[in-house]
Order: structure tokens, then C-alpha cells, then sequence
């Protein structure tokens, strides 16, 4: 069995979109990808051999950030690789950002994160708006 590591790495902007498709993720723009990337607050990303197969990200301005792109490429997944991301993001979190940055992440399921002391959290209210939101709909 192949041990695989996570390394600090932002990943290219082709791939990055890739996987987040191969994963079951919403698809992104390439170019789009490819300007956002690079300011990334952290990255961290599991290959096998030059094949991304896992990643993560940290976004934001370290008083609010965002976990996001956590995705494990289904040939792969069951074997690990989210927790080893998300040590890598909690590390990064825990010893690189203030104490008193608000951390969040959106998750569709929950069978990972409650054991990094994630939680539903029913004092505030969690929104989203897409760029494209048209009013008159």
C-alpha cells in the first residue's frame, strides 16, 4: 500500500479545477482559478507521483477565513487523505493565525470536520449569495 503525504503547495489552476470535478465538487473557471490561487493563505496537497489526487485550502485576510477546496479524488478516497488535509489546515490554523480569527467552513456532509471542533453553530446565520443572483427571479 502506497503511503501518501501532504505537502504545503498550492496547486495549478488546471488540476485545482480538475479535481474539484473528479471530486464531486461545483466546476470552476480555469482563468478564474488561475488569478485566485496564488492567494491562497495556505495550501496543502497529496499526489500520487504528479497526479493531485487530495487538496485543501485556506482563504481569507487571517481575522476571517475560509477551509475550503477540501476534495479527495474518488479512486483515493477511504484511505485517509482528508484527515491528513485537514491536519495540515488545522496545524496551519492553530500556529499561524491570530487567536482570535473566526475560522468557517460550508461542508455538504459532516463526517470529518466534528472531529477538528467544527460545529453547526445556531448563534449566527450562515448565507450565501452567487455573483450572478438576479433580483427580478
Amino acid at each position: 500500500m502506497t503511503t501518501f503525504v501532504a505537502v504545503t503547495e498550492v496547486p495549478q489552476a488546471g488540476e485545482f479545477c480538475q479535481l474539484r470535478v473528479d471530486g464531486g465538487l461545483s466546476a470552476m473557471d480555469t482563468e478564474a482559478a488561475a488569478v485566485a490561487l496564488p492567494h491562497s493563505l495556505f495550501a496543502t496537497t497529496i499526489r500520487d507521483n504528479d497526479r493531485l489526487i487530495a487538496m485543501a485550502r485556506v482563504v481569507g485576510d487571517g481575522l476571517h477565513v475560509m477551509i475550503t477546496d477540501v476534495v479527495v479524488h474518488p479512486d483515493y478516497q477511504g484511505q485517509g487523505l482528508a484527515k491528513k488535509l485537514l491536519d495540515r489546515v488545522i496545524e496551519f490554523v492553530d500556529n499561524e493565525l491570530p487567536s482570535c480569527a473566526w475560522v468557517n467552513l460550508f461542508a455538504d456532509v459532516d463526517w470529518l470536520y466534528g472531529k477538528y471542533g467544527f460545529e453547526v453553530n445556531t448563534t449566527s446565520i450562515g448565507m450565501t449569495r452567487p455573483r450572478n443572483y438576479d433580483p427580478a427571479t
